[in-house]
């Protein structure tokens, strides 16, 4: 191999890595739950909903996520390898109990209950899904997300779709899924968006 083709597969994996972290589910469901909360209610309500789903939600996620990688429960933050997620998903489906009972109890509107609750048969159908296939997780809400930003707004719809194609093709670029893996969590992240955000 040549010195410009090693430089250009150094590049290439360097790009897909960047993506890749960009993509994470923790990273995109946040990013896009601001977007919404931010977008579909009033301020005040957008104010009291944020930080309670920060503190129910995402800090203990993350808290899980990279306390595991740090303890060697995870091999990694992506929880990549089938039997750590046998241990994962029975741990993170709990959270998002708590977070759908938090939003019940300040009276979310119902675009954004119905949104945590399809993403909490989502995990539920992801981990069922892992007694035969280690499914993408990123695939599964990136393109998740992207289907309900759509709803809120087509240019953050449009970009999030963009970095959607993008993760799909660093996470197989990066050998982390095959394509049967990948499909499977792309479509059952676009059936969920399409109940969460577009049904009637």
């Amino acid at each position: 191999m040549s010195d410009l083709s090693k430089s250009l597969v150094k590049s290439a994996t360097q790009f897909a890595r960047a993506v890749s972290w960009m993509g994470h589910p923790l990273v995109f469901v946040t990013v896009s739950v601001g977007i919404v909360v931010v977008s579909r209610l009033a301020r005040r309500d957008a104010l009291s909903i944020l930080p309670v789903l920060f503190v129910s939600v995402i800090l203990p996620m993350a808290l899980l996520l990279f306390g595991g990688v740090r303890s060697g429960r995870w091999s990694d933050a992506d929880v990549s390898a089938r039997t750590e997620r046998k241990r994962f998903y029975p741990a993170a489906i709990p959270l998002l109990g708590i977070g759908i009972v938090a939003l019940w109890s300040l009276r979310a509107s119902n675009f954004v209950l119905r949104g945590a609750l399809v993403t909490f048969a989502l995990f539920i159908l992801a981990a069922i899904a892992n007694f035969w296939i280690k499914l993408s997780l990123h695939a599964l809400f990136a393109f998740y997300c992207s289907v309900i930003l759509f709803r809120i707004n087509p240019l953050f719809g449009g970009v999030a779709c963009a970095l959607a194609i993008t993760l799909f093709w660093s996470r197989l670029y990066l050998q982390r899924h095959d394509l049967a893996e990948m499909l499977t969590g792309t479509l059952l992240g676009l059936g969920g968006g399409i109940v969460a955000a577009w049904w009637p």
